[in-house]
């Protein structure tokens, strides 16, 4: 029962880790909507979503139950950067909350765990790196957001992290709209 309590805590009460977001000093990273299954099937090509788990309607739904949740804390625009992957594409675009931009960095290397820790270090060069400007929310796969926070998200679940990233980042929260 704790748990639970802590977990609606830090997902709808955290204003300090929200304000952090708003205002530059944190970032957002979630783990993309729900698509049913395990990694990626046989065939996959990143060109291609036929050959890819996609999200289903739940997922297309809490996709775009973001944009309410993110409005209702003070966030109606973001710089949006997503894993290269259909299912965070759609992910991130059905936040509608900005331009998607892809950053290889955020795929899934969960196929490869030896990539793990060089598109970790490249995602938190690539987000220190950017100049201020509206709050960055990054979309990418539970292995990618749990290599970066520790934390192992469920699907659609995000965390805030306190800038500047690190290896060890300060986790701030973890939020998602269905909680």
């Amino acid at each position: 029962m704790l748990f639970f309590s802590l977990s609606v805590f830090a997902s709808d009460n955290n204003e300090e880790a929200w304000e952090a977001l708003r205002e530059g000093r944190a970032v957002l990273i979630l783990r993309h909507a729900l698509a049913p299954g395990t990694g990626d099937p046989t065939g996959f090509d990143i060109n291609d979503c036929s050959t890819q788990r996609n999200l289903n309607d739940t997922g297309r739904a809490q996709a775009g139950a973001w944009k309410s949740f993110l409005e209702g804390h003070g966030i109606t625009e973001a710089r949006v950067f997503s894993s290269q992957w259909c299912r965070c594409l759609d992910t991130a675009r059905g936040m509608n909350v900005g331009e998607v931009t892809e950053w290889p960095s955020l795929n899934s290397f969960f196929g490869n765990r030896g990539k793990g820790p060089l598109q970790t270090r490249q995602t938190i060069s690539l987000v220190n790196e950017l100049e201020a400007g509206a709050p960055v929310i990054l979309v990418s796969h539970q292995v990618n957001t749990t290599a970066l926070t520790g934390v192992y998200p469920s699907s659609n679940e995000g965390v805030i992290l306190a800038l500047p990233l690190s290896e060890s980042p300060t986790v701030l929260a973890r939020v998602s709209p269905g909680r």
